[in-house]
């Protein structure tokens, strides 16, 4: 467990993967040798030339509420383009009882992103539907992102498939009325804010947590692997606008080696967060000492 002041986060894993170091396009075997590059066997498998590559959330709890960011990819959900998303069994649920929370206790679950692998626990299937796995919970969405993904609304060109994530796991959420569509500027709670990180998605955002002079930054995507910390014009194959990626990246990196604060991307390996300095003219990850 992680404190920041008078908060408490939990890390909730939901499973570890092995992402191809085709995941960077400028990535090349041999940088394996570079000693500071963040690529410890937590972070790169060298013999399977691979990332490892974690997809969890992130359990906040405030005096006033609990909090989850971003909900993973979901058990039993269809995902014939993404093979090992498809019908998932994992104990989520039964890691965030063991974090302290009980589906119920969750007071509002804030999505960075909709990305398959952000949004699958919104719902869990019931009697052949997909309802909200959270039933006492206001979804927080931004309003770029529902846009582009909704197959009524921006996606409506993309093959059935592709939408099949919106489908399941956003829009019973929209139907049950428990969505809140934001910009991604809003303050959620008391030193709890929402930061717009557009780029690896369109309205992409970080949630900005403040407590007892203390600053953590939920970063979603903005960085896959700790490899981009030291190089940031590196984009993974799933950023959607690499440019814009690219400015974001930057922009977090400045301010995370400003502030000090500490980062909690949803793929790193463990100890899954840290923060940034600057070394010269680039920046350096230095793992958290507190294992979540």
């Amino acid at each position: 467990m992680i404190r920041i002041g008078d908060v408490e986060i939990s890390r909730i894993e939901e499973i570890v993967v092995l992402e191809a170091s085709s995941v960077f396009s400028l990535w090349r075997k041999e940088m394996a040798d570079t000693p500071h590059l963040a690529l410890g066997p937590n972070y790169y498998d060298r013999s399977a030339d691979g990332f490892v590559t974690s997809v969890h959330s992130w359990l906040v709890k405030t005096p006033q509420q609990m909090i989850l960011i971003d909900t993973g990819s979901g058990n039993g959900k269809d995902r014939p383009l993404s093979p090992r998303f498809a019908n998932m069994n994992t104990p989520y649920l039964e890691r965030l009882k063991a974090a302290g929370a009980e589906p119920s206790d969750i007071d509002l679950v804030i999505l960075t992103h909709l990305h398959i692998d952000h949004v699958g626990w919104n719902t869990q299937v019931v009697d052949g539907k997909n309802v909200p796995t959270f039933p006492n919970a206001t979804y927080i969405m931004s309003r770029a992102e529902r846009e582009v993904r909704d197959p009524k609304l921006g996606a409506s060109m993309k093959p059935p498939a592709a939408n099949l994530p919106f489908l399941d796991s956003v829009q019973p959420i929209i139907d049950a009325g428990k969505a809140r569509i934001v910009e991604g500027t809003e303050q959620i709670a008391e030193g709890i804010d929402l930061m717009p990180v557009p780029g690896h998605a369109p309205g992409m955002m970080a949630v900005r947590v403040k407590s007892g002079g203390e600053e953590a930054l939920f970063i979603g995507d903005v960085m896959h692997q700790p490899i981009q910390v030291y190089h940031p014009s590196w984009n993974s194959k799933y950023c959607e606008d690499q440019d814009l990626a690219r400015v974001t990246r930057t922009k977090i990196l400045n301010y995370a080696a400003d502030t000090g604060c500490l980062l909690l991307p949803v793929h790193f390996g463990a100890p899954y967060c840290g923060r940034v300095k600057r070394n010269g003219d680039g920046y350096e990850f230095v793992p958290s000492d507190t294992m979540p």
